[in-house]
């Protein structure tokens, strides 16, 4: 918007950064928008997008930045889930609803808009499968991981229950097995960071969840960026059919 004075609207990833959506990969090229009569060259380092039809903005900024204007998340995830990588598609779809940026309706004018633009064709699934349960980037890119391995979820956000009935814990994603449920706990810094004991908290309460015959997989932000998820699932799951339990 800098690069282009005034009348700049930020578009695509740009716009879902400021939106406050999460599930972004970490470094994105900034992109705008100026209105169809500008004849704007197009700066390498902040391209220019083409304004498209029909296309709404809302205001942002403040007194210190003056009137500004961005594209409405619905506009934005049409033009950026396109080019994004799978997961981070899949993630900024599933924050984006989680948030309230977004809703289902709001969503399906997303995908309406994005029909026909280059790569969308691999990407139509991703807005059916948003889902607002996913609590972080982390977990949605963990469930395309394995989505890809065939091994979809049968839910998301599943409470544990004791034999007391009192809530132990509530699994990120979940598969129904024999005898009871594979869970995937996907474990984030903040946890073990800032709450002291909490790797005790995390061996008890797998215990006790291991009394109740659940199946508990854990992972952290190393084994989704090695992609060894949905493989890591798979294999789990096999096993637990394969002994009934």
């Amino acid at each position: 918007m800098l690069a282009y004075g005034p009348d700049a609207i930020a578009v695509g990833t740009s716009a879902l950064a400021m939106h406050g959506v999460e599930g972004l990969p970490i470094v994105t090229r900034p992109e705008a928008a100026l209105p169809s009569a500008s004849r704007r060259v197009s700066r390498p380092e902040v391209p220019l997008r083409q304004f498209d039809d029909g296309l709404s903005t809302v205001a942002f900024g403040d007194r210190r930045t003056g009137p500004r204007r961005i594209v409405t998340a619905e506009w934005a995830l049409a033009q950026a889930v396109p080019e994004l990588p799978m997961a981070h598609a899949l993630a900024v779809l599933d924050s984006a609803l989680r948030l309230g940026a977004v809703d289902r309706h709001d969503l399906g004018r997303s995908h309406d808009h994005a029909r026909g633009r280059r790569g969308v064709a691999s990407r139509h699934d991703l807005w059916d499968l948003a889902d607002p349960r996913a609590a972080s980037p982390m977990e949605s890119m963990a469930r395309w991981q394995c989505l890809e391995e065939g091994v979809p979820p049968d839910t998301l956000q599943l409470p544990l229950h004791g034999r007391s009935g009192r809530l132990l814990a509530v699994g990120d994603l979940a598969w129904r097995v024999p005898g009871g449920w594979l869970v995937v706990e996907m474990d984030g810094r903040a946890w073990h960071d800032d709450l002291p004991g909490g790797d005790r908290r995390d061996r008890d309460r797998d215990n006790s969840l291991t009394v109740l015959g659940i199946h508990l997989l854990r992972f952290d932000g190393g084994h989704v960026a090695r992609g060894v998820v949905g493989s890591a699932v798979r294999h789990a799951l096999a096993a637990a059919r394969r002994t009934g339990g």
